[in-house]
């Protein structure tokens, strides 16, 4: 068998995995260990890329831009992040068939980049920078306070009521304004421990 043929083959068998219950699937190493929520998802996904959709529309207005399919790929995930909060294997597999893609070209794409979760989130995702310069000033007792105030009690966990999910990440480009934090895509300057209550009721 020749290298192309096996590896059509392997993508072939990929999408029918894809496309069958979580539990006959293995989980990706660098995902975080499924939990209940994560298979219900998986048993329940609802594709938002279908026929006549409001998402279908968008991604075909923003294929018009590009030459091929492929380029469309990076919005085609943010589109399923924003629906679902996080991208699964039936999203990476409903993406790469109205794309035209391997399932496995795309998970090779999602697992590369980190703003991609590959695991369910918390509504409000906050990144803290605690990079040198923002630790030197305080990261560390923002991080504590978000913690706190949020529930989460450690990093990378959910909120038990969901909302809430707190990491830490290396530098968001605003050394100047000590400490930076993204909520989602929102970006905050100078956060303080003492601002972050009246920052997470801000939040909807």
């Amino acid at each position: 068998m020749s290298d192309a043929t096996r590896d059509t083959n392997n993508d072939a068998a990929y999408f029918r995995a894809a496309a069958a219950p979580h539990e006959a699937r293995e989980v990706n190493d660098m995902r975080a260990p499924a939990d209940a929520t994560h298979a219900l998802h998986e048993q329940t996904y609802t594709p938002i890329f279908t026929p006549g959709s409001a998402r279908r529309k968008e991604l075909d207005e923003v294929l018009s831009r590009y030459p091929t399919k492929m380029a469309g790929l990076l919005p085609a995930l943010w589109m399923v992040q924003h629906e679902h909060g996080w991208v699964s294997d039936d999203a990476m597999a409903e993406v790469a068939q109205v794309l035209e893609l391997t399932p496995a070209y795309v998970k090779g794409v999602v697992t590369f980049y980190t703003m991609y979760h590959q695991h369910p989130v918390g509504r409000h995702f906050i990144q803290v920078c605690t990079t040198s310069p923002c630790n030197a000033c305080g990261a560390e007792d923002v991080v504590d306070a978000f913690l706190k105030h949020t529930g989460c009690q450690e990093l990378g966990q959910t909120s038990a009521d969901g909302r809430y999910a707190v990491i830490e990440v290396e530098c968001l480009g605003a050394c100047g304004f000590a400490t930076p934090v993204m909520i989602n895509e929102d970006f905050i300057e100078s956060v303080t421990p003492e601002r972050v209550p009246e920052i997470l009721a801000g939040l909807k």
